[in-house]
């Protein structure tokens, strides 16, 4: 049988979705420029459509202060990003206390649904196979054990933290693009590049360093939006994502985008093949 592929494909591509009529006035997600947070714009809005409300997703330089004016009801974030834009000199750094601590730091009006515990998209550093030998381990705490060795690089305008743990590391070198960074690591002129965690194209002759005990403070993928405004059978989809979403798949999709596919279809095909209820 070929009736459920081509179904799963039209449900993709459609602007309606196959969940329900899309009665009721029409929601509009705010959605910053960069691919992680039009990607999960639209996953938003695809959830949203599969339960009948109709969407529109709105990209804008400065996505919450138009949730906070009104102009959106919704809007994607990474929590530790939404906890530093709210609240600057927060310390948490394990993701449910970054949730917690971002949740109570929300201007009056807006409200968080569930974040998606297996979907991040926090800084990473990515090594060689031979400078894990030398510190001993895969994970960000045996860097900082060799913290005075690391020689850090990053592309230009990518926000890394200056420190981790009790680590301040050198400023990083910087590079005009990944492509660059990755071949720099490789060749030893830094023997650690910053990526993060949903990053596409990381060489898989690299290792990501693993952040078992939060070093790095958690950057996981959340929906904001204005209280009153959503019915609870609204914020429920939203909160369904969190259920379904993780890493490797945001990396995926990241990269078709990356690729030239169009966010939208990319968002709308993958929770096609991951539906929200059976």
């Amino acid at each position: 049988m070929v009736v459920r592929p081509l179904l799963a494909a039209l449900c993709a591509v459609l602007v309606t979705a196959c969940g329900g009529p899309q009665g009721g006035p029409s929601l509009t997600i705010g959605s910053a420029e960069d691919d992680v947070s039009l990607i999960t714009a639209h996953l938003y809005a695809a959830a949203l459509r599969y339960y009948g409300t109709a969407t529109r997703v709105e990209p804008t330089a400065d996505p919450l202060t138009a949730l906070d004016a009104g102009d959106v009801a919704v809007v994607p974030g990474l929590t530790g990003r939404l906890l530093a834009r709210f609240q600057p000199d927060a310390t948490a750094r394990a993701d449910e206390q970054v949730y917690r601590d971002m949740v109570s730091a929300l201007p009056e009006g807006i409200a968080a649904g569930d974040y998606t515990t297996a979907a991040e998209d926090k800084p990473a550093l990515a090594v060689t196979e031979s400078t894990v030998a030398d510190m001993g381990g895969q994970d960000l705490s045996a860097l900082v054990r060799r913290c005075g060795d690391i020689r850090p690089g990053r592309v230009r305008a990518l926000r890394t933290p200056a420190v981790i743990g009790t680590c301040r590391l050198r400023a990083p070198r910087e590079f005009p693009d990944t492509a660059t960074l990755f071949a720099a690591v490789q060749a030893g002129a830094v023997n650690a590049a910053w990526t993060t965690t949903a990053a596409p194209g990381i060489p898989p002759e690299l290792v990501v360093l693993a952040d078992r005990t939060s070093l790095v403070r958690a950057e996981n993928v959340v929906p904001l939006y204005r209280r009153n405004t959503l019915e609870e059978s609204q914020i429920l989809a939203l909160n369904e994502v969190a259920g379904v979403l993780d890493t490797a798949a945001l990396a995926q999709m990241r990269a078709r985008v990356a690729d030239g596919a169009d966010p939208a279809a990319v968002a709308g095909e993958w929770l096609a093949n991951h539906p929200l209820r059976d």
